[in-house]
Order: C-alpha cells, then sequence, then structure tokens
C-alpha cells in the first residue's frame, strides 16, 4: 500500500490545487458573501460531491481512457485550458472583481446551491486535470489492489480540499472587510489571480501525454 512519504507528499500536491484561485472557491467565497456561511457550505457539499465523482472516475479507469485516446486528452486538455483563460481574462478585464470581492447574485434555494455546487466542480477542468495528472503517478499495482489505493488518494485530495474550503468559508466575510479597506489590495488579489490562472492555462494548454 502506499508509505506515509508518499500520502504526504500527494496532500502537499492537494493542498497546491485547492489553494490556486479557481471556480469552486470563487463559487463558495460568493454565495458565503451573499447568503452567508450556511449557504457557502452548502455549496461545499455539492462541490466535495463532485470531487466523489472525478475520484470514482479515476479509480474506475474512466482518466486511463482519456490518456489513451490522444484526440480525447487534446480536447480535454485545450478545453481546460481555455477556460482557466476565461477566468484570468475575467480578472484582468477593466472592472474584474477578486474572489473575495462582494458582488451582488441572486438568493438562490438550498437545493439549487447544491445542485450548482456540484456542477461547478464537475465540470472544473482544473480538477479533471489534477487526477488526470497526479493520481497515476502515485499507483503501485505491485502493492496490492489498485482501486483501493486510488480511494485512499481520493479520500485525502477530498479531505485536504474540503478542510481548506472549509477555512476559507468561515473567513469569507472577515478577509472581505480586511481587503475592501483598500482598493490597491483588490487591484493586487485581482492581478495575483489572473497571473496564477493564465501560468495554469499555459501549463495545460503545453501538457503533453505521457
Amino acid at each position: 500500500m502506499l508509505t506515509p512519504a508518499e500520502l504526504g507528499w500527494f496532500a502537499l500536491a492537494a493542498l497546491v490545487l485547492v489553494l490556486t484561485p479557481g471556480p469552486n472557491m470563487i463559487y463558495c467565497v460568493s454565495r458565503t458573501l451573499v447568503q452567508g456561511r450556511g449557504a457557502g457550505l452548502l455549496s461545499l457539499a455539492g462541490v466535495v460531491l463532485g470531487f466523489v465523482v472525478h475520484m470514482m472516475a479515476a479509480a474506475l479507469g474512466l482518466t486511463a481512457l482519456l490518456a489513451a485516446v490522444p484526440l480525447a486528452f487534446d480536447i480535454i486538455r485545450l478545453a481546460g485550458a481555455g477556460y482557466l483563460l476565461w477566468l484570468a481574462w475575467q480578472a484582468f478585464k477593466p472592472g474584474g472583481r477578486a474572489p473575495f470581492e462582494a458582488r451582488p447574485l441572486p438568493v438562490d434555494p438550498p437545493g439549487k446551491l447544491f445542485r450548482m455546487g456540484f456542477l461547478t466542480n464537475l465540470l472544473n477542468p482544473k480538477v479533471a486535470m489534477f487526477y488526470l495528472s497526479f493520481v497515476p503517478q502515485f499507483l503501485h499495482p505491485e502493492r496490492g489492489s489498485v482501486l483501493v489505493q486510488s480511494l485512499v488518494l481520493g479520500a485525502v485530495q477530498i479531505g485536504v480540499s474540503g478542510g481548506v474550503n472549509v477555512l476559507i468559508i468561515l473567513g469569507a466575510s472577515r478577509l472581505t472587510a480586511l481587503l475592501s479597506r483598500s482598493a490597491g489590495w483588490l487591484r493586487a488579489q485581482r492581478y495575483v489571480m489572473g497571473s496564477v490562472l493564465a501560468a495554469l492555462a499555459v501549463r495545460i494548454a503545453f501538457t503533453e501525454k505521457t
């Protein structure tokens, strides 16, 4: 099975994933600012279910199928890169907003909050690329069931991402209040977020199938 050191490195990679601004963080923070922590946590529950679907897809070999078909891999890679570039432009363009900047959104019922959180993560190319790129590197068929190893790695990723997002949701209001005191902080936040998204998009666009 997997060693503690290997699980530690994988957890670090999962931490980098969740700390990189993306659709999941933006959606959960937006909902928290508009409807409160309860709405943010309910949205996060939908996001977590999306992680479970990604995990099961990887564990059952769908990710391996995509990796084996060059055309499918290229479509996902380029579509994901394009989506991230679009998100980066939303941050850079005049009038763009940062994740922790309050914005007007309609008040949605609990069911819709959960569904939108689920769909936001299910269609998140960053998560799909993470499972496609990182999970296979930590699998060791000679040590036992690949399915069990995949499920363990998925559980670690979900635990790290869920825990970090809970902390972000609980502190969203305070972070917003702090950052909103300075227009310079908000601009810097937008540019940092946009730069990270653009860099990630370029990296994905030039990632070749191995």
